[in-house]
C-alpha cells in the first residue's frame, strides 16, 4: 500500500484541509467521551506547528443534508482548544461565503473548525462539483479519518481528486497497523471473532479464513457453529437456519488448513443477568433449559495457548457476555493474556470493531494491544477485504 504522509507535505504557510473523526459522543452539549478529538490532535497540532493553516472538515450525526442545529460541531471548539492547547475558531458553514471569509481571516499555525459536512445533501452523494468547490477552500487535503474511510462522500473520496493528498498521522497508523496484521503478517496469524451473530460475519469469517492459521469463534457466533457439530445449546443464543453455513464454514477452513477453535466447556445460566447463579460444564452437556453465557476455564486457557504460540493477532469480538459479571472472566482473561504477550514483544496485536473497544477497556488491556482502532464500520470492511474508497482515494493521488 502506497500513500503519501504529512512527511511529504511542505505544511508552511499552506491552507491544508483536514477530514478527522469528530462524531463523539454528547449528551446536553457536552462531550461525554474524547478519545476521538486526542487522537486527532496529533496531526492537527503538528500542522499547526509547522505554520500551516489548519482547516478541520468532519461530520456529526445523521442530518441527512439538512441544517440540524442539535447536530452542529460549535460545541466542539473548546474541547479541540483544550486538546490541543490552542484556540480553535469555528466557521458556521463548511463551504460558501461564511467559511472563504473565515479562512481569509487565519494567520499561519491558525486552526479553524468548519461546520458539519453532513448539513449538505451533496456530501453523501460525493456530488463532484462539491467535492470541487470543498477542494477549492484548500492547497492540500489530509484524510485523518480512518473510520469514515468506508464511506465515499466528498470529504473523505472526492475532494481527493482536485487537491494534492496525504495521511494523517492516525489515519497513517492505523494502516500500517492493519496492513502488518492482515497483508503482509508475521505467522502464525491468529483471528478472535466473537459477538452474538454469525449473520452479520460471514464476509469477515469468508475472508480471514484464507489469512490466519487459527480464528476462535466466540460468544453467541460460537453456539451457531456447536448447533452445526450437533451439540445441544438449550436456550442459547443461536442461528439454528444458518447451522449449514457454519458446516460450510468449517469445511473451508479445513481445505485452507486454518483451525477454528470453538469452546470446550462452557458458562451456563437459567437467566441473563449479573451475577446470576452458573455454573461451568462440558460443550455437550447444557441444559435444555439454561443459556450459554461464557467460555469456560478449559477453553480460555486454550485460547491463551495459541495467542501466545502467535506472531500476530487480529480480535473482533467478545468471546461471552462480557457486559455482565462473571460472564466477562474469558473475554477479560484472554485479553490480558494477548496484552501480556504484546508487552513481551512476542506478539503484535490489533483489535477493533464494534465493542471490542469497551471490551478491551474493560478487561483493561487497550493499552497494551500494538494497535486499537476506534473506527467501527471501516474496521470491518477492511477485515472483510473491501476496498474503502477513502483509503483508495489516498492510494491514488500517491
Amino acid at each position: 500500500m502506497i500513500f503519501k504522509t504529512l512527511d511529504d507535505l511542505s505544511a508552511q504557510g499552506q491552507r491544508v484541509l483536514v477530514r478527522t473523526d469528530l462524531n463523539v459522543p454528547m449528551k446536553d452539549g457536552v462531550v461525554t467521551d474524547g478519545t476521538r478529538i486526542r487522537a486527532a490532535s496529533r496531526t492537527l497540532s503538528e500542522l499547526s506547528d509547522k505554520g500551516a493553516k489548519v482547516i478541520i472538515l468532519a461530520h456529526f450525526g445523521r442530518p441527512k443534508g439538512e441544517v440540524v442545529p442539535s447536530m452542529s460541531l460549535e460545541p466542539l471548539t473548546g474541547p479541540l482548544s483544550e486538546a490541543l492547547g490552542r484556540p480553535v475558531s469555528f466557521a458556521a458553514d463548511c463551504c460558501g461565503a461564511r467559511a472563504i471569509d473565515a479562512i481569509a481571516a487565519m494567520k499561519d499555525g491558525d486552526v479553524l473548525l468548519m461546520e458539519n459536512t453532513r448539513f449538505h445533501p451533496c456530501e453523501e452523494k460525493n456530488n463532484p462539483p462539491f467535492g470541487k468547490e470543498l477542494a477549492d477552500l484548500g492547497d492540500a487535503f489530509v484524510n485523518d479519518a480512518f473510520s469514515a474511510a468506508h464511506r465515499a462522500h466528498a470529504s473523505t473520496e472526492g475532494i481527493t481528486h482536485h487537491l494534492p493528498s496525504f495521511a494523517g498521522r492516525l489515519m497513517e497508523a492505523e494502516l500500517t497497523a492493519l496492513g502488518k496484521a492482515l497483508s503482509q503478517p508475521d505467522h502464525p496469524v491468529v483471528a478472535v471473532v466473537g459477538g452474538a451473530k454469525v449473520s452479520t460475519k460471514l464476509d469477515l469469517l469468508s475472508n480471514l479464513l484464507a489469512k490466519v492459521d487459527h480464528l476462535v469463534i466466540g460468544g453467541g457466533m460460537a453456539n451457531t457453529f456447536l448447533v452445526a457439530k450437533g451439540i445441544e445449546v438449550g436456550k442459547s443464543l443461536a442461528e439454528h437456519d444458518l447451522a449449514e453455513t457454519a458446516r460450510a464454514i468449517m469445511d473451508k477452513a479445513a481445505s485452507q488448513n486454518c483451525t477454528i477453535h470453538l469452546p470446550v466447556d462452557i458458562v451456563v445460566a437459567h437467566e441473563f443477568a449479573a451475577n446470576a447463579a452458573n455454573q461451568t460444564l462440558p460443550v455437550d452437556q447444557c441444559p435444555e433449559d439454561a443459556m450459554i453465557l461464557d467460555a469456560g476455564p478449559q477453553t480460555v486457557a486454550e485460547v491463551i495457548e495459541t495467542i501466545r504460540a502467535a506472531k500476530t493477532l487480529v480480535w473482533n469480538g467478545p468471546l461471552g457476555a462480557f457486559e455482565i459479571p462473571p460472564f466477562d472472566a474469558a473475554t477479560v482473561a484472554a485479553a490480558q493474556g494477548a496484552a501480556e504477550a504484546t508487552r513481551a514483544g512476542t506478539l503484535l496485536s490489533v483489535a477493533g470493531g464494534g465493542d471490542t473497544v469497551a471490551a478491551l477497556n474493560h478487561a483493561s488491556a487497550s493499552n497494551d494491544f500494538t494497535y486499537v482502532s476506534t473506527a467501527g464500520g471501516a474496521f470491518l470492511e477492511w477485515l472483510e477485504g473491501k476496498t474503502l474508497p477513502g483509503v483508495a482515494a489516498l492510494e491514488a493521488a500517491a
